[in-house]
């Protein structure tokens, strides 16, 4: 692991302090979970605007997915 200066609000410190004490761990470890977090929601964000843009040059057309006609429902009883 490497050791890295952050520059953070008191406030922000002080909340991070109050969370930490109530769930037992220190500011390092939560800050790598929190950091771990955020990039995978960065992740999922391109993920998903990729997606959405695939969609907006290339929409669904009509009956393409229609598959109401091959799914059989059975109902348990």
């Amino acid at each position: 692991m490497k050791t890295v200066q952050m520059t953070l609000d008191e406030n922000l410190i002080a909340s991070v302090d109050r969370v930490v004490k109530r769930l037992g761990t220190n500011r390092s470890a939560f800050t790598r979970q929190a950091l771990k977090a955020a990039l995978r929601e960065v992740r999922i964000n391109e993920l998903e605007r990729k997606h959405r843009e695939g969609y907006e040059r290339k929409p669904v057309k009509k009956g393409e997915f229609d598959w109401e006609t091959e799914q059989v429902w059975v109902e348990s009883g």
